[in-house]
């Protein structure tokens, strides 16, 4: 008799082979086949899982993470989520740096899971010692026996999705993809994913969802890093201030931007329609999959993917809160504010 157990040997096993999900009633009045990369399945409900695991695991290997070690990252919120979930299975200290457009939910999900996290504001320059880049790099200094994971600048934010994410999809869709659409923020996911599958099918459209208020896409199409393009915008995790080093603009054939209102409203829809509970960037990558099809991207024989990254319980605060849509001037004439569904017996 096998008295084995089958069980995983920590939460850690459970990152990555995530499922890719035909999408059918949001895409109905598109030409095409549209699929959706799921990664709220990791164990930390988003992408970054993929990224958190592998660059720690790659320092352990090089002798840069030592026991009794402190790690330090700049986060949106998913990044930080995953490495202080990584930290607590492999005994490390975790101190994270976090945008102040984090939504709550984000921030208290960090603190909970044992990070200390310090709020920076967001509507900075990155140069400016109060952004998230320059207090984490602050604290690796002043941190004895800390190491900086830096995603927007380490080359393995890009290897980790060149292993996974790329090769997972090229799998799953029996190399039938003829499209990829991806959000892209350090463009660690976009840039690994795509260049592994642009490896193996040089003529699989790569296309990036960028926010108004970054520069990523004029950079792609210019070279040039226009200042005049940076101004807030809302979307967590989507666009960048700054030029990372882990996006390869090489690989990625084109940018699209898209709003803030229309993607909150198009994340809802997702959940409405799918029953994917989803976050914001969900909805911005579903939204630039309405524009392009607007333009005539697409034919009847388009395959598809887009990579949904997080959770739509780290919104709860956000775009799930009909308060705060109301608050961002998100309901009006064309999207009015549902009947309120909730009904309390007295």
């Amino acid at each position: 008799m096998d008295n084995k157990i089958n069980a995983h040997n920590s939460i850690l096993d459970l990152i990555g082979n995530t499922p890719l999900v035909k999408l059918n009633q949001i895409t109905s009045p598109l030409t095409g086949n549209f699929y959706a990369k799921i990664e709220a399945f990791n164990p930390g409900h988003s992408s970054k899982d993929r990224i958190a695991s592998y660059i720690i695991d790659e320092a352990e290997k090089n002798g840069v993470l030592e026991p009794g070690n402190t790690i330090i990252e700049t986060t949106s919120g998913n990044t930080g989520f995953s490495i202080a979930m990584v930290s607590i299975i492999k005994g490390y200290e975790c101190v994270l740096a976090v945008s102040s457009k984090s939504s709550k939910d984000k921030i208290d999900m960090l603190r909970s899971m044992g990070a200390k996290v310090y709020v920076c504001p967001a509507h900075v320059s990155a140069d400016d010692p109060r952004s998230y880049y320059q207090v984490a790099k602050r604290l690796h200094e002043e941190i004895k026996g800390s190491v900086y994971i830096n995603q927007y600048y380490n080359a393995l934010n890009i290897l980790a999705h060149y292993k996974t994410t790329g090769p997972e999809i090229w799998e799953q869709t029996n190399g039938n993809i003829t499209h990829l659409i991806a959000c892209s923020g350090t463009g660690g996911t976009i840039s690994g994913t795509a260049r592994f599958l642009k490896e193996q099918n040089p003529n699989i459209r790569i296309i990036g969802v960028d926010a108004y208020g970054s520069v990523l896409k004029k950079f792609h199409e210019t070279g040039e890093f226009d200042n005049d393009e940076i101004y807030p915008y809302r979307i967590e995790g989507l666009g960048k201030n700054l030029i990372p080093d882990a996006t390869d603009f090489k690989v990625i054939d084109e940018f699209i931007k898209v709003t803030d209102e229309e993607s909150a409203h198009t994340a809802r829809e997702i959940s409405c329609t799918e029953g994917i509970f989803v976050g914001y960037t969900s909805g911005a990558v579903m939204q630039a999959v309405k524009q392009l099809s607007a333009q005539g991207e697409f034919t009847k024989d388009s395959n598809v993917v887009v990579i949904f990254p997080d959770h739509g319980s780290r919104y709860m605060s956000k775009i799930y809160n009909d308060q705060w849509m109301s608050d961002q001037g998100f309901f009006d004439s064309k999207n009015v504010e549902e009947e309120q569904q909730v009904q309390y017996v007295k």
